[in-house]
Order: C-alpha cells, then structure tokens, then sequence
C-alpha cells in the first residue's frame, strides 16, 4: 500500500488515518530481538521490489501499527514504471495476477476470496485486507498475506499447505490503491489484537546479494535464491 501525502492520508492495511506523518511513532514491540522460528521464503517468483519495509518510519509505514510493526508491500516494477500503458485497469500491472505461494508450512485458518478489485487508485476502506489468507505456522506464528485477485485463492480453511504451494495471487483488492502484496507476521491469527513478528526469509537476493537470513527493506530489489 501506498502513502498518499495530498492531504496527508496514509493508507495502511486495517488502519485509515489522517495523521500528519510526522506525527506518527514506531509502535513498541516486545519482539525486536525475535527470531522467526517457521522457515520462511519470499511468497512470489522473479524480481519484485519492497515499497515499504523495515523497522523504521522512513522505511516502512506499517511500523507505527503494533500488528504490522514489520510488515511489508511488495511489486513488480520494469523500467521505472509498475505498469503498462496508462495504468487505469488492474491488467496493465505487471504484478497483477501473478502467483504467491506459501511463505511457510501450516495450516491454512482464514480465508476471503470474493471481494471486488478496485479501480487503481481507489480504495475499500469498508474491506480492508481485501481477499486474504492467513496460515497457522505454530508457536504463536501467523502469516498474513492480503490482496489478492478476486476469485484466484485455491486453498480453503483446514488445508495443510507446505512452503512454496501455491494459494492464489496478486491482486487489488482492500485498502489498496494497485495490485500488490501486503505480508506480515503477528502472533495471533486476529488482525487487530496482536503484536507484530519479524518475518526472516532465507535464501533470497537483494540488490543482487545473497541474504542468507534476512528481512527485506525499502527500496531493495528482490528474488528467491
């Protein structure tokens, strides 16, 4: 998701807020020494760039909300543009329908697979996690992946998906100005009463360095090894 300065809104998955951005803090976290113990791998295929992530304000938005203290947005960006043509309809983003794959094993405990894509550059505050899919990786570790197409997730609450499986993909449904992912991990499978986790993926490129436990920041583009 992206930060809409004119007018000072700042869209983030489960929160609209009209705050100055200089008026917003890092979220205290109880977990900024964590290691995440679910082996996790980047949840798409080819080169997709990071527009917000990190532990800071500058780098990531998503870290003065508690549960999404280490989130990240993620898409698909080709000389310098993240789509083509004018970009008026979710098909010219070169993301857009592309597949996402399970970050890590688990169980897959919620699912929401008939919300309506936006128009790019509007919004759905009323849904804001648009269509989703969160997985129960244990000990207290839950993946949150949002956004996605209407109609495209594949897997249902109660599967056992294992790390690479494919749930459906990219979409622009939500709180989502264009089709992107949004990841986080938290430590409960409520979106609005837990704490945020640091998600470590390993064996990933960065800029073209090999980052063998990582978390991707802003600005960096990345791939599976």
């Amino acid at each position: 998701m992206r930060i809409k300065k004119q007018g000072i809104i700042i869209v983030l998955l489960g929160i609209l807020t009209v705050n100055c951005i200089d008026e917003l803090e890092e979220a205290q976290s109880n977990y900024l020494n964590y290691n995440t113990k679910i082996n996790l791998e980047l949840p798409f295929n080819g080169e997709w760039l990071i527009a917000h992530g990190g532990r800071n304000l500058s780098e990531n938005h998503h870290a003065s909300v508690r549960e999404q203290r280490f989130a990240i947005d993620a898409f698909q960006k080709i000389n310098g543009s993240s789509y083509l043509g004018d970009g008026k309809d979710n098909e010219d983003y070169y993301c857009f329908g592309k597949p996402l794959f399970a970050p890590g094993n688990g169980i897959v405990i919620l699912v929401e697979n008939t919300v309506i894509d936006n128009t790019p550059g509007e919004l759905n505050p009323n849904q804001l996690a648009g269509n989703y899919v969160v997985i129960n990786h244990q000990n207290d570790e839950y993946s949150f992946i949002a956004h996605f197409k209407q109609g495209s997730i594949i897997v249902n609450v109660g599967d056992q998906v294992v790390k690479g499986q494919k749930l459906g993909e990219t979409g622009n449904s939500g709180n989502s100005t264009e089709p992107h992912l949004h990841y986080h991990m938290q430590t409960t499978k409520n979106l609005h009463n837990g704490e945020g986790l640091p998600a470590q993926f390993l064996n990933y490129y960065a800029n073209d360095v090999l980052i063998e436990r990582g978390e991707p920041i802003k600005n960096q583009i990345v791939k599976k090894k």
